[in-house]
């Protein structure tokens, strides 16, 4: 005691604050009870892998499981995950019981804030989840002053996140045939457009198919000048055998109204305006964007299938590997490694007092 009066520095630095934490951590502090599961969030999408590509953004890209169980974390330490578990369990009224000791509960030593905000913050420090990269599990953890608040709780929070995950699984099932949906209308529209132009092109030229038309007029002008070709040649013969056949004259008339027949036949095909070859080209182009049309809309139908048959699987799923226990022991505050370590930090805190004291005495001196 005599000692201990010569040195008030220890009593204020160590023997006051151990003192504080025995009283604290062996008579006070509240027992708190963890309850503990474990999770998996799988995805069913299998990605191909790109060897040149992937082997360089393999360190920089997280995979689409961790990416997909970070937003579970994200949600099952969010603000509306707190709100849904207060509405069904009234946690905030589990957690400011006073049953409780004032330092550990809400809204403890900061009596006068009991904002929801506030209660977000003190909440974030009672529910953990962390997770092991190597084998994609989660495990969550939470504290409460109650053992089967504690496992209510982390039931309440899994179905949460089984919830959110549903919800992901039904908006990418509706984003998928949506958008498949929107390809097949702007397909349909396309179609009916360029199907519309082609048949009020062909009423104003009065033309089906060009290049078939000019193929069945040609064939017909080839007959009409083997005709003049054979009429020619009986023309030459008369002429060699019987200059003053009466035939002749008949003969030629013919061969005339032939050969004007065939240019007539010959101009519809190739010359003027109103020519199949000269209302080829926009028929050509009007039938080639119906054709891109029916391809486009072929390809979304197909599309729209593809996406309905994916939205029948399901993207994602949460998987309870541990269920929530019922914890029977609590497990914090760990009382006497607390008083260990105030005991060492003391310790530490007046080795480093006592040598400013006794350098401020020595340059005193």
């Amino acid at each position: 005691m005599s000692w201990l009066r010569r040195n008030p520095l220890f009593v204020i630095i160590v023997a006051i604050p151990v003192l504080v934490a025995v009283i604290y951590y062996g008579l006070v502090a509240s027992d708190v009870y963890v309850s503990e599961s474990r999770f998996l969030v799988r995805s069913t999408q299998v990605r191909a892998p790109d060897a040149a590509l992937g082997a360089l953004l393999q360190g920089s890209i997280l995979p689409r499981t961790q990416e997909d169980a970070y937003a579970v974390h994200d949600y099952i330490l969010s603000r509306d995950a707190l709100k849904a578990v207060d509405d069904k369990l009234a946690v905030r009224r589990a957690y400011s019981d006073h049953k409780a000791d004032f330092f550990d509960r809400f809204p403890g030593i900061a009596w006068w804030d009991e904002s929801f905000e506030a209660f977000h913050i003190y909440w974030q420090k009672r529910v953990s989840v962390d997770f092991d990269p190597t084998s994609s599990i989660s495990v969550l953890r939470v504290r409460a002053f109650d053992p089967a608040d504690a496992q209510r709780i982390n039931d309440t929070l899994l179905h949460l996140a089984e919830r959110l995950v549903n919800e992901l699984n039904e908006r990418t099932r509706a984003d998928l045939i949506s958008f498949a949906a929107g390809e097949v209308k702007v397909g349909e529209e396309r179609m009916k457009d360029a199907a519309a132009k082609l048949s009020v092109y062909r009423g104003k030229q009065s033309v089906y198919e060009p290049d078939r038309q000019a193929s069945l007029q040609l064939q017909g002008v080839a007959k009409i000048n083997e005709e003049l070709l054979s009429t020619e040649a009986q023309i030459a013969q008369l002429r060699q055998l019987s200059p003053n056949n009466p035939q002749i004259p008949a003969l030629v008339s013919k061969a005339d109204t032939l050969r004007r027949g065939a240019a007539a036949e010959s101009a519809k095909v190739t010359s003027g305006s109103g020519s199949f070859s000269s209302r080829a080209p926009d028929f050509e182009r009007l039938a080639l964007e119906r054709t891109f049309a029916e391809r486009q809309l072929a390809t979304a139908l197909a599309g729209l299938e593809s996406a309905r048959s994916e939205a029948q699987r399901k993207q994602l799923y949460l998987e309870r590997l541990v269920l929530p226990n019922l914890p029977d022991q609590s497990v914090e505050p760990r009382r006497l490694r607390a008083i260990v370590t105030v005991l060492v930090l003391s310790l530490i805190a007046w080795g480093v007092a006592s040598l400013l004291v006794a350098s401020i005495r020595e340059h005193a001196d």
